[in-house]
This record gives structure tokens, sequence and C-alpha cells, in this order.
């Protein structure tokens, strides 16, 4: 069986070599003007938790990294591509302690730079791919059209007064969840698997996708800046609407709900306010809730490991999840 020890040092040989392969991607490709700030994206290394979903999904049943690499190239350009957007939506001036691409170049640079991730993805994804491979494009572009609904749903909840749990469950589900779900889905199914290991393995991304966004949710509150490579605060100095302010607004009464109302009627807070409303939050015991949550959707992706006939793919899986719930960035 797997130790925790041999699984980062597989986790981190991986990422290496998806980061060397991602350097060649754009190499001599003109004009400059596009590819330079493309290829800028890309080099902002980050966890590149999306393509080993889907190199770890193909050898889940019995596939090789080998064939899976394309397209683990193809998910990782195409989150890319929803970055720099999500940025320029969120009026972001950093990612992973790098400037954001609208900021370094300007606006129509960065919409480029990100539509060309997605022309490339594309381009990698059909590399090679052969029957089914009509399968695994369907899988892709159901992600992509996902992301982009749950980004406006984003964008729509962001002008409501208040919205239910239930509603930014379905949100996160569309924006976070339908990628790493769409990672596992095409893994397996370049890897081979029969139709209930796709399912099942489509299933975990879906859930893990559900608790790595709340968890992102809370490191937004509490998390250590440096190490988070946002600025900590910012879902609450844009005002958007996250598991830990939906679920206070459930929760407060009186002068706390007001004081939390202010926050959409003021479309934000100021940066020197983030301190007073994480203390509500803690007060509130949304923290807590978070937590739990997070945990709950964590086990819900670890039961659909059954399927898995490896025992140490299950236990990959598995030590995945966890290190997921564990992270600090």
């Amino acid at each position: 069986m797997i130790t925790e020890k041999e699984f980062q040092f597989l986790i981190e040989k991986e990422r290496k070599i998806i980061d060397a392969k991602l350097k060649k991607v754009l190499v001599k490709r003109k004009p400059r003007s596009l590819y330079e700030p493309s290829n800028y994206i890309l080099a902002n290394q980050g966890k590149r938790l999306r393509p080993i979903l889907v190199l770890l999904s193909a050898k889940a049943v019995g596939g090789q990294y080998a064939k899976a690499y394309n397209a683990a190239l193809a998910v990782e350009m195409l989150h890319n591509f929803t970055l720099v957007h999500d940025d320029i939506m969120d009026n972001a001036d950093k990612r992973r302690n790098k400037l954001t691409v609208h900021v370094k170049y300007d606006v129509n640079t960065a919409i480029l730079a990100g539509d060309s991730l997605l022309a490339v993805a594309y381009e990698y994804l059909l590399k090679g791919l052969v029957v089914p491979g009509n399968k695994v494009v369907t899988y892709f572009t159901k992600g992509l059209v996902e992301v982009c609904e749950g980004q406006s749903l984003d964008k729509e909840y962001e002008l409501k007064k208040s919205i239910s749990i239930n509603e930014y469950i379905t949100m996160i589900t569309k924006k976070t969840a339908a990628m790493a779900e769409m990672c596992c889905a095409i893994g397996a199914q370049i890897g081979g698997g029969s139709s209930s290991e796709i399912n099942a393995l489509s299933l975990y991304g879906k859930n893990l996708g559900i608790a790595f966004q709340i968890q992102d949710d809370l490191l937004d509150i509490t998390g250590d800046e440096p190490s988070f490579g946002k600025k900590i605060g910012g879902d609450l100095i844009e005002g958007k609407k996250t598991f830990l302010f939906v679920k206070a607004m459930e929760t407060a009464k009186g002068l706390e709900k007001a004081l939390l109302k202010k926050i959409i009627v003021n479309k934000g807070i100021k940066q020197g306010d983030v301190a007073f409303y994480k203390n509500l939050y803690q007060k509130l015991g949304v923290l807590d809730d978070a937590r739990k949550e997070i945990m709950k959707y964590t086990l819900k992706a670890l039961r659909q490991l059954i399927q898995i006939k490896n025992e140490n793919d299950k236990a990959v899986f598995t030590l995945l999840a966890h290190s997921l719930i564990k992270r600090t960035t």
C-alpha cells in the first residue's frame, strides 16, 4: 500500500512533468504579443490538481499516464483560461503571489491570451484521440459550458439580496466541481474504464470539487496571505456570497444580520474591516460549519472509491482528498 511519503513523491513528480510539458506548449508560436502573456499564465504554477486528476483516473481504471498527458495539459489550459476571465470580473490584482494578466498587461490582452489557451486546449485534447474520443470531447465541452454557467451564476448572485445554501452549492457545483468531475471522467474514459468506474470517478471529482471550493472560501478568511497567494478577505472586500457569508446570513439575527446586510448594500467592505467580519464569522460558528461541510463532501467523494479495484489506486485518491482538506494554499 502506498505511504503518504510515496504519495507526495508521486504527486510532485507528476506536477513537475506537467510543468515541463506546459513550458513547451507555446514555444515558437507567434505573434509574441499573444503567446507571451499566454505563457505567463501557464508559468504561474499552481497545484496542477486538475491534470493530476486526469492522470490518476486513467491509471485507476487500468490505463497509462502516457496516453493521458495531452488531455491533462488540455484541462490545465482550460482551467487557466477560466482564471483569466475570473480575475478580470473580480478585479483581482494578484494570483499565486504574481500580478494577474490584466494588471501586468491590459484587459484586452488578457482576454485574448485566455481565449488562445482555450483554443490550444482543444488542440491538445484532440491529439492522438481515437474512438471513443468523441466522449472525451463531450465531457470536456460540457465541463466548459458548466464553468461558464457557474461563473454567470456567481455574478448574478452578487446582485441578489440573499441566496440559499442550495443555490450556493448549485453555483459551485458548476463553477468549480464540474471541472474536477470532467477531469476524472476524461481520465477514466481514456484509461478504458467501465461505465460504472467512469461514473464513480466523476462523482468523486464532483464532490471533491465542492469540498475544495468551500475550503477555498474558508482559506480566504483564515489563510496566511503569502501562502494563500491572494489577498486575505478578498471575497468580503468584493462582496461575494461565499459559503461563509450565506451561512452567516442564515444564522445571524438583529444587529449582526444588519452588519452583514451592509456588505450587500455597500457591495463589499474595506480592507480594514476584514478582521471585524472574521470575528463575526467566528462568533456565529460559520467557520466550523464550513469545516463540517468540507468533511461531508470529502466523505461523499471517498465513498465512490468502492468501484476502484486496485487498493493502491484507492489509497492514492484517499490521500489526495485528505491533502486537499488539510491544505493552506
